[in-house]
């Protein structure tokens, strides 16, 4: 919910206006949010005596009956729209089926849509709701372990758009979130493994104490589910119980003042810099918690190179990506994929690079003044030390299957259809090829020639030939 104050102050020319929005909204952590026995998310939709609940398939398969029998148990009427939203479906054509639900169901202003599953339909669903009558209120009920953790933190909502990853957005935050780690109980391992690549980035650069949590439990964290499993020790439970807890608390309260991203040093962007690529140029794509865990060991080696963590404090981060089974390289990383990655980001982040690293574990700093031949020589280091691990360093079911829904629908006449119009549209808006990778001539960040802080053309220098964001021909999580 939010409360506006604003002042407007007569000018010698015209007027000057000042508003302020205050933000407020709540999670509870609640296991069984769907048991008749626990009464708190029907009492939010008691006024409208109805819900529109937006979840996707494998969620419904699994809970769609528990979902409906607890709205009927308090006497609400439930219709459930049904999707699949992986990468590739997490497109315009999703968000509008959706929109469509909402407009048939007839949602009266001020009536909270309900959103029940992982990141990416909570991203979906609540773009859908940021855009229905510019303000729809949604209640989330994430059910993965990057939903609960990660996605439920950010009021960030969004679709893919061409070959841009959450292109078309919004900050729009949900007015309650329920935190049921019950669902954990039937995700598969190798989601529980994406998840916990998320624990990794927050407490190795933001919570120590989590951070050796997560070091001392590993194992039993991801083959517990997070100790929601018959078979966890009660030990388990309670660690997992103070792992999510203060991981969730931490990322709030670095998240919280910077909730639409006026500041771009962001210390949850930790395994944020080069990931992009990583996510999207294998022709199958990476699960997201790989993506980001080979961005973090990466960058772990960088900062290895700069003295800012020990060579201890550099293989315990390595040796906990390993022993979880996430990615620390991947076989197509590459100096020419690190340029391509350097250069988009530098466009995201106002024309600096902004890298988040440890230093050291369970603290940051930022990485300006890093050239290519820095970057390059610590990739080289970093292939090396991979021969040391496992799979050289690559990871366990690294890449999204049918548990990441939405893989191959939506209608593909559709979405080509609207993929070319933001192809089209690249086109006259001059994105389509950024020559050299700089910043645009012109560009003010204090930086000289468009390069930002000592990121040279030689770094930047690979967004070329219709690359658009660091993607080379690759649409919404698929090579187009």
């Amino acid at each position: 919910m939010s409360d506006m104050k604003a002042s407007v102050l007569a000018t010698k020319n015209g007027f000057h206006v000042e508003g302020y929005e205050k933000i407020s909204y709540d999670f509870t952590f609640l296991d069984g949010v769907f048991d008749p026995k626990n009464p708190q998310l029907a009492a939010c939709y008691e006024r409208w005596g109805r819900v529109l609940a937006v979840t996707d398939l494998n969620v419904y398969n699994v809970y769609g009956e528990q979902i409906e029998r607890y709205f009927q148990h308090y006497n609400l009427e439930v219709k459930v729209h049904k999707t699949k939203i992986g990468e590739k479906a997490k497109t315009i054509p999703t968000f509008l089926s959706i929109v469509d639900s909402m407009t048939e169901f007839g949602i009266i202003r001020k009536e909270p849509v309900l959103v029940v599953g992982g990141g990416l339909v909570t991203d979906v669903a609540g773009f859908a709701c940021a855009a229905y009558r510019r303000n729809t209120n949604f209640i989330r009920v994430p059910t993965t372990v990057i939903g609960l953790i990660d996605a439920s933190v950010s009021i960030k909502v969004a679709v893919n758009y061409g070959n841009y990853k959450n292109r078309l957005g919004a900050y729009h935050a949900p007015i309650h979130t329920f935190l049921d780690f019950t669902f954990l109980r039937t995700l598969p391992t190798a989601q529980i493994r994406n998840g916990f690549a998320e624990l990794i980035k927050i407490s190795t650069c933001s919570h120590l104490d989590t951070f050796n949590l997560l070091d001392k439990y590993c194992e039993e964290l991801i083959e517990t589910g997070f100790g929601r499993t018959d078979r966890a020790s009660e030990e388990v439970r309670a660690a997992a119980d103070k792992i999510n807890k203060e991981g969730i608390h931490e990322m709030l309260k670095l998240e919280t003042p910077n909730l639409h991203e006026i500041g771009l040093d962001r210390v949850i962007a930790y395994g944020h810099t080069w990931s992009p690529m990583h996510e999207l140029v294998p022709e199958t794509p990476l699960r997201h918690g790989h993506a980001i865990s080979i961005d973090m060991a990466y960058s772990a080696t960088l900062a290895n190179s700069r003295k800012l963590i020990s060579d201890a404090e550099h293989r315990r981060i390595l040796s906990l990506f390993s022993r979880a089974g996430l990615s620390m390289d991947h076989h197509l990383f590459d100096e020419h994929i690190l340029d391509k990655g350097t250069a988009a980001i530098l466009k995201t982040r106002d024309g600096k690079l902004r890298a988040a690293v440890p230093n050291p574990i369970g603290s940051c700093t930022f990485l300006n003044d890093v050239d290519a031949s820095e970057l390059n020589a610590a990739l080289r280091r970093h292939k090396q030390l991979m021969k040391e691990y496992p799979r050289n360093g690559e990871g366990l079911e690294a890449y999204v299957d049918a548990s990441d829904t939405g893989y191959t629908e939506n209608n593909a006449s559709e979405v080509e259809a609207i993929e070319t119009a933001a192809e089209e549209a690249g086109a006259l808006n001059g994105d389509v090829a950024i020559h050299g990778g700089s910043m645009p001539k012109g560009h003010t960040n204090g930086n000289v020639n468009g390069y930002s802080n000592g990121v040279t053309d030689k770094v930047a220098n690979g967004v070329t030939e219709g690359l658009s964001n660091g993607v080379n021909g690759f649409t919404n999580g698929s090579r187009a």
